[in-house]
């Protein structure tokens, strides 16, 4: 994958790919609960915002059936390139995932707006320049009485190693520096409440899926891919140093050897809000 045009702070390269895949299956189960309490269901027409390379909206695809459909939106010419194709190995016409700003929704989904029943945002929202615009689009796209269902971080700082290295809170908070730099807000949750009220939604249901990993577990793949990818980028942007890198992936390699670590996960807050 080479494709750089807007290209998210994580990035968008082979390496982020096969990341994400690993983090929706282990998040996967979070996902399917948001989707049936939302109401996703055979026949409904979902909005999947910034779909990455599609495993969410191609799990969706499935589950909405023949009479259903699921339109994904993503700025990556090359995640969106990954999701087609995979519809289309996997005989599901009805997803289609176009390029577009989420942030301008409307001009990526042209004349569907105003026919989903569902709306799916997972891990977008705190990348983000403008939430304001894409609540904006997220409303036009939906039916009257439609459901935003929203997964995305708030308190990213209870993000912990125990027993503590000072190293790594210290790589924690260059990511949420990093993040804010560049547009986005890693405890974007926090505001979701007042931005979904003002842009026209009634928040139904507010809920906290905190996780912790241990060595040895599924779970501890998550944190362990995710530095491997970014924080070679903190190097790369300045916000760590080499010296930092090393002595970072030497204390988490020291964390993953120890039986008695444990690491609590950044809270992933869930809300189903309803267009009003």
């Amino acid at each position: 994958m080479t494709d750089t045009t807007n290209e998210y702070v994580l990035g968008t390269d082979t390496a982020e790919l096969t990341r994400l895949g690993l983090q929706h299956r282990l998040w996967g189960d979070a996902a399917h609960a948001l989707w049936r309490r939302g109401g996703i269901k055979p026949g409904s027409a979902v909005l999947d915002v910034g779909c990455g390379p599609g495993f969410a909206g191609l799990d969706i695809a499935m589950l909405v059936g023949p009479n259903g459909r699921v339109v994904g939106i993503d700025e990556s010419a090359d995640f969106v390139m990954h999701a087609n194709e995979q519809a289309t190995a996997r005989h599901l016409p009805q997803f289609h995932a176009h390029r577009g700003d989420v942030q301008q929704i409307a001009a990526a989904i042209g004349d569907e707006t105003g026919t989903f029943d569902c709306a799916y945002a997972r891990w977008v929202l705190c990348f983000v320049d403008d939430v304001a615009q894409v609540l904006a689009g997220v409303y036009a796209a939906l039916k009257p009485g439609g459901k935003f269902l929203i997964q995305d971080y708030f308190n990213y700082i209870a993000m912990r190693l125990t027993p503590g290295r000072p190293i790594f809170e210290y790589v924690r908070d260059a990511i949420a520096k990093s993040w804010v730099d560049t547009g986005g807000d890693s405890d974007v949750m926090g505001l979701m409440p007042r931005f979904l009220r003002e842009a026209g939604f009634d928040v139904d249901d507010i809920r906290v899926d905190q996780r912790v990993a241990r060595p040895g577990e599924f779970m501890w793949a998550w944190p362990d891919s995710f530095w491997v990818t970014f924080v070679p980028r903190l190097v790369a942007s300045g916000y760590i140093t080499e010296q930092e890198s090393a002595s970072f992936f030497e204390q988490w390699h020291e964390a993953a050897a120890d039986p008695d670590t444990f690491f609590a996960l950044p809270p992933v807050y869930e809300i189903v809000a309803t267009r009003r």
